[in-house]
């Protein structure tokens, strides 16, 4: 990671507060970076700047593919077998699990860059808040925010470029550079550190961030953190190491005093955070839409060629594992022909549109929408799942406390769903699958796959050779590791050719 500037873009700290003016960017500077002195005089001027990572979630970036964070949970479900496309295009080698073994390609480039370009803005909000004027409660709040995003960026990074964390091994394989401090020291380049380091430093901010919030002043709205959106990332963090005890302690913490969304928001579209069992989410106004870059162009009811030509489907297998009863039945629509389904002019109506999808659907006028970053379902599903595994470990008690969290989520969803009486592996799966079903196109797919080190299944249903280009891949294999943008190892000695995944 030699001079992230070089690599990442120039840095500017981002400014602007949710729905302002549409100059992203504050290039007071003509050098690399915004002068401190200028932007952290005061607590004002700081949030101005962490507003500017929230929005960096969602901008246009270099390419039609680079919409922020919404671009990056497409790729990541994109590696997964639960969305199908309708047509054969060399658009989704990623899909096809080619291109991501690419030095050279731009998705590659645009992920590495885009968390690091998040974590060096944070490292400057973390650096230098506590000389800001302003309250102490205002202070806490954003360092609170920038450790958070600081964890997040090095856990998504160290997902998609590391080999998986290993519960049972010392995890000294390579992870990712960790980038913890704005000061420049004059190496030449940060090595790649072991995952067990990457997940140090993501405990250790995530830990300080929880601190941090107790006693900060309250986030404006849900684009930014507060303590129940780092405990939610937390329980991620464990769920991912295999620290079953800890994943359910920080989701129930997480999710307490929150509330689920009723069957009539869950048909609503998933497209503003306002609703009432979104933890964090990116808001977007009308005004400030990216038309062909947006989510919604891709996964949704805005009318892009990704949506007429390729509207994304479910996997049939998947599909026909959803009870008639359960609401989430209505988000997909099995025969391709129903008139219910409000889809962009020009779509695909035949055959190979069956299945389609419908549970994104544009909030606006253009693609404009807002992007769904954490719920209160995953993290009943987080809690359901860690002690379903704590019971197949010995803790045979956590048996009954899973089908209970389980069935508060699934009785939500699916009036005639009954207590689980399954136990052990059985009920492990019945949750796993409630899992792919509740977080169909939210990002988390390929990482599940990873994180229990499970081979790639397409077979069986409505997957193809011709559309998906690979219907099966064994667990474990370099497959699952993205390769290195090939800048970073050209710029970066402490990397190199020889620190290249295999």
């Amino acid at each position: 990671m030699k001079n992230l500037n070089k690599l990442l873009f120039p840095l500017a700290v981002l400014t602007l507060t949710m729905g302002a003016c549409k100059k992203d960017y504050l290039y007071t500077n003509p050098t690399d970076a915004v002068s401190n002195n200028a932007v952290f005089t005061t607590t004002t001027n700081a949030m101005a700047a962490l507003n500017g990572i929230h929005r960096s979630l969602y901008i246009q970036y270099s390419r039609q593919e680079e919409g922020g964070q919404g671009a990056v949970n497409l790729n990541i479900d994109y590696m997964g077998e639960d969305i199908v496309n309708t047509i054969n295009t060399t658009a989704f080698g990623v899909h096809k699990w080619v291109t991501h073994r690419s030095a050279a390609n731009a998705n590659n480039s645009f992920i590495y860059t885009f968390y690091y370009r998040i974590i060096t803005n944070a490292n400057l909000i973390i650096d230098n808040i506590d000389g800001a004027e302003g309250s102490d409660a205002d202070k806490k709040a954003i360092k609170a925010e920038a450790l958070t995003y600081r964890a997040w960026a090095h856990f998504q990074l160290v997902q998609v470029f590391g080999k998986r964390y290993d519960a049972a091994g010392n995890n000294t394989q390579a992870g990712i550079p960790i980038s913890n401090t704005s000061k420049v020291d004059g190496t030449p380049g940060k090595p790649r550190a072991t995952v067990e380091a990457v997940y140090a430093q993501i405990n250790s901010d995530l830990d300080a961030a929880i601190s941090a919030f107790n006693g900060a002043s309250a986030r404006p709205n849900k684009s930014h953190f507060n303590i129940n959106v780092a405990k939610g990332i937390k329980a991620r963090v464990a769920l991912t190491q295999g620290k079953w005890a800890l994943a359910a302690q920080n989701a129930l913490e997480a999710r307490t005093g929150l509330t689920l969304m009723t069957n009539a928001e869950y048909l609503s579209g998933f497209n503003s955070y306002t609703n009432q069992e979104w933890m964090w989410g990116s808001k977007q106004q009308e005004d400030q839409t990216t038309y062909f870059y947006s989510f919604f162009a891709y996964l949704g009811t805005f009318n892009s060629t990704a949506n007429r030509t390729n509207p994304k489907r479910i996997n049939s297998v998947l599909y026909n594992q959803i009870p008639a009863t359960d609401v989430r039945k209505g988000l997909w629509d099995p025969t391709g022909t129903n008139p219910t389904f409000s889809l962009p002019v020009g779509v695909v109506t035949n055959s190979t549109a069956s299945y389609r999808q419908k549970k994104f659907a544009v909030a606006g006028t253009t693609s404009v929408g807002d992007v769904v970053n954490m719920r209160v379902a995953e993290m009943f599903l987080i809690e359901a799942e860690a002690r379903a595994r704590l019971a197949i470990e010995g803790a045979t008690a956590e048996n009954i406390n899973a089908q209970n969290v389980l069935f508060t989520l699934a009785k939500n969803r699916n009036p005639s769903y009954v207590l689980s009486t399954n136990t052990g592996t059985a009920l492990l799966n019945e949750i796993l699958i409630q899992r792919r079903i509740e977080l169909w196109g939210e990002g988390f797919r390929f990482f599940d796959l990873k994180r229990m080190n499970a081979p790639l299944d397409r077979t069986g249903g409505n997957a193809t050779i011709a559309l998906s280009g690979v219907l099966s891949v064994p667990a474990g294999g370099v497959e699952w590791q993205w390769a290195i943008p090939q800048a970073e190892i050209d710029s970066n000695p402490a990397i190199g050719p020889s620190g290249q995944n295999p």
